[in-house]
This record gives structure tokens, sequence and C-alpha cells, in this order.
């Protein structure tokens, strides 16, 4: 399954009040959303038709979520549905949800792209030195393992989408400060020359989900019911439907 076609059924399954997109590029993903959206991108040249009510920022998303009130254009400051596709550095990708975090609630489902490189030289943290191969993923691949290390109360499901891999993280906490307090530290082991050693379960895609197995899962509708609980019943029935979600291969 293609990417889109992925962030696309969950639109479906999810209908969500608000979308929030971090690298809007063209517009692609943007096409999909039908609800109150803000999408992101200092450098966004959109080419597609968007059908949805949209505040189109163009800035950095660290501009962004500095401001007082950044997600004022929807009713409540609350996102359903993300999509973090901005730079693809994992100290940038980590920092984006972090922020995107900010603003969750237990039924939130935030998706990462360009979380599965095939090759080491997709995984450069250059990009110039990458220009000879495709689809330049970055070692956004790392924050996956940020997740599972430092904040086993999520679920990070990595998925086996085309062309560069996904991850969907589930069971998210506004509360939580974890990330922000270990990021500095985290940020120092990030940066390492090119090339890095990518893991082989990160490269041959072994924890990776099939993205139609996944969706064909009843949980979504669990998240989507969530958000009628008060906080404490919304965490209760998110936990109990996120119970049976293993890793693959664990």
């Amino acid at each position: 399954m293609r990417r889109h076609d992925l962030l696309r059924s969950l639109h479906e399954v999810l209908q969500p009040r608000t979308y929030l997109e971090i690298g809007v590029n063209s517009g692609r993903s943007l096409t999909l959303s039908r609800t109150r959206s803000i999408g992101i991108d200092p450098f966004f040249t959109v080419m597609s038709e968007l059908l949805c009510d949209l505040h189109l920022v163009r800035t950095t998303s660290d501009e962004f979520f500095a401001r007082e009130h950044p997600l004022a254009h929807f009713d409540e400051p609350l996102i359903d549905l993300a999509f973090i596709d901005g730079m693809h550095l994992s100290e940038y990708a980590l920092r984006d949800l972090i922020n995107v975090e900010r603003f969750c609630h237990p039924g939130s489902v935030v998706v990462l792209d360009d979380m599965l490189p095939r090759n080491v030289m997709q995984a450069r943290r250059d990009h110039e030195s990458s220009r000879r191969g495709s689809g330049w993923t970055g070692d956004v691949y790392k924050v996956a393992e940020v997740l599972r290390t430092h904040r086993p109360d999520l679920v990070c499901l990595e998925v086996d989408t085309i062309p560069t891999g996904t991850a969907v993280v589930l069971g998210l906490d506004a509360r939580s400060r974890v990330l922000l307090e270990a990021y500095d530290g985290l940020v120092e082991a990030f940066v390492v020359p090119d090339p890095q050693p990518v893991p082989d379960e990160v490269l041959g895609r072994t924890r990776a989900h099939d993205a139609a197995d996944l969706l064909a899962r009843p949980l979504w509708a669990d998240l989507v019911a969530s958000r009628a609980d008060d906080a404490a019943g919304a965490r209760e029935r998110v936990t109990a439907a996120l119970d049976d979600l293993r890793p693959v291969g664990a």
C-alpha cells in the first residue's frame, strides 16, 4: 500500500474533526482532507485542488508552534489526525511530534512519514550526497526507537508502505513532558557523521505491519468513540483498544 492510500484510509475510518499536516509541498496529501485543516510548510508549492476548510501557513513548524494560539483555526485546540512529513532529520521530526502531542487527546492519531529507508544511502543526513539515490528519508527512523525506549506508554507501529515506510503513533498524552526533557540529550546522540549504521530491522522492515491488516483492526472505532468520553474514560477506552497491539517479530 502506498503512503497516501494509508492516509486516505485513516481519513475514512477516523472521520477526523481536525487535521494538521507538517510538510505540505505540492499539496497532494492535503487533497485527502475534508475537514478543518492546518497545513504548515515554509516552501509549499501547492499544485492540487484542496477541498477542505484550510489554514495554509508559509512558515516553519517551530515558528508555528511558538505562536500564542497556533490552533486558532480549530474550534478547540485539539488534533484528531496529524501527518508529519517535514524536514527529514530525526531532531526535526521528534520536535514536530513533541509539539503536535501538546494538542492531542487519547484518541488522536499521528502518522510520521519516511520511517523505513531501504538502504544506508537513503538514510544519510546529508541530502546532497543522497541525490543519486531515490526517496531520501534522512534519519527520521530513529524516532521510533526513541518512542520505544522513552515512551513505552505510546504505541508506535511501523507500517510497510511504499515508498519509504510510515509509523502510526497512538495513545498520545498531551500532559507528558518526557520527550521534551530528554530532547537535548537525544539530539546529541542523533547527530553523527554519514554513513550511519541503520538497524537491520529497519532496512528489512521486519517489525513493520501490513497496512491493510492494520486498517482492518477494530481499534479505529474505539478511537473515534473515545472523543465523546470524559478524559479518564477516553484514556481507559483507548488503552483497552490498544492492548492487543504488539510489534511484529516481538
